[in-house]
């Protein structure tokens, strides 16, 4: 089985990218469901689709042979899934004189959609339901938070669910008697047990490179670029694997428009920003096209420019480049480079920016804010990995040579 997420800055083409990498796999024989995790969804709307075809909302709609697509709806799955804990946390809103009306739609809790996202895909997992899963995620802030949300519940269920709870049975009764605010009921605690478990082996599932990648989809202008770059730092972070990098809205080529030329050298620029920020990381570029991507025909072409003769579901690039680690109170920033052997290795910092040069090779790395404000102190060349180690505070100097 194969999840692929394809996540980036609102705008920039998910959707439709997502869809067609659906429409090919499923033309290639694979069961595939098209999962959407943005509230504000459009997937239907890609493949052109009647809403009567949505008969029970939030639940897989078949649409191809070998496609279906599923777009949540977080009021369904608060029935399904958050009934007690939504119930528990609106009583809380009203308790504090918020109209029970306002307290419901406050009750909905940011991240809650997310979570209803991770369990439908552990359990499709679970039950071989689907050869490929693919996620059009949210915007990156968002996407972000929904890979991060495992450890999260994982680190929450080990060191406070269980405290919260005999506080809740022991110290209950005195609060809401005092103070007149409700407290949870044992009911409610078991219906976050509930949920936790059966996000067991979720987290396993997203940081597996043989089953889970990310293809970052951006747009060839600076603020977009950046963004782009973010998340491929915040995806690194959390342990999952970037396999390719998209660039959507190409202007083309075969132009003699002087206005058009401004642009395409601006995109040329950006798209060969990318290119040396993302190696060894393929990056794919799409056209601007004439008209909207909508429709079967629309997305069977996108899919065609995209990947050509290439299987969507193959893994582009098989692990990441990089890695963070802490190792005797330093900081360590592992690279995977197979081609270094004794070149001199330069470092130098701009910002929150390290940037790599081994030989004629140069890499741009945004750094994780606790390691932004660091110098880097050596680096060493063990086998294919160029391992850094970052100490002490930013001194100005920001260069170091290595050997």
């Amino acid at each position: 089985m194969r999840i692929l997420l394809f996540a980036g800055k609102g705008g920039v083409g998910k959707t439709s990218i997502a869809a067609a990498t659906g429409l090919a796999a499923a033309g290639r024989g694979y069961r595939t469901i098209v999962i959407s995790l943005d509230s504000a969804h459009n997937l239907s709307d890609s493949f052109e689709l009647s809403g009567e075809l949505f008969e029970v909302k939030g639940e897989p709609v078949k649409v191809r042979p070998n496609l279906w697509i599923q777009e949540i709806d977080v009021q369904e799955e608060i029935k399904r899934h958050w009934g007690e804990v939504h119930s528990y946390i609106a009583a809380l809103f009203r308790a504090s004189g918020v109209k029970e009306i306002l307290a419901e739609e406050l009750a909905i809790l940011p991240g809650m959609e997310e979570v209803s996202g991770l369990l439908y895909i552990n359990s499709y997992a679970r039950k071989g339901s689907y050869d490929l899963i693919v996620l059009d995620c949210a915007p990156t802030g968002e996407a972000i938070r929904f890979v991060s949300l495992p450890t999260i519940l994982e680190w929450y269920m080990k060191k406070f669910f269980n405290l919260e709870r005999k506080l809740a049975k022991v110290v209950g009764p005195f609060v809401e008697r005092i103070y007149n605010v409700p407290m949870p009921e044992d009911s409610c605690f078991d219906s976050i047990e509930s949920l936790f478990n059966r996000l067991e082996g979720v987290e396993e599932l997203l940081s597996d490179s043989k089953v889970t990648s990310v293809r970052l989809v951006t747009n060839p202008e600076k603020i977009v670029v950046k963004e782009t770059q973010r998340a491929f730092l915040y995806f690194s972070l959390y342990g999952l694997c970037v396999d390719g990098v998209i660039v959507n809205k190409v202007f083309p080529p075969e132009t003699s428009d002087l206005f058009l030329k401004e642009w395409q050298a601006l995109q040329g620029k950006y798209i060969s920003e990318l290119e040396s920020y993302f190696s060894p990381v393929p990056v794919f570029r799409l056209p601007l096209y004439q008209r909207e991507v909508k429709g079967i025909k629309a997305l069977q072409e996108l899919a065609r420019d995209l990947y050509g003769d290439h299987d969507p579901a193959e893994v582009f690039h098989p692990e990441p480049p990089y890695r963070f680690a802490k190792d005797d109170g330093h900081y360590l920033l592992r690279i995977k480079l197979p081609f270094v052997t004794k070149e001199e290795v330069e470092l130098s910092k701009r910002g929150d920016e390290l940037i790599i040069k081994v030989g004629v090779f140069k890499r741009h790395v945004i750094l994780p804010k606790n390691m932004a404000t660091l110098t880097p102190q050596g680096a060493k060349i063990e086998g294919k990995t160029l391992t850094i180690k970052f100490g002490g505070k930013e001194d100005g100097q920001g260069k170091e040579r290595r050997r």
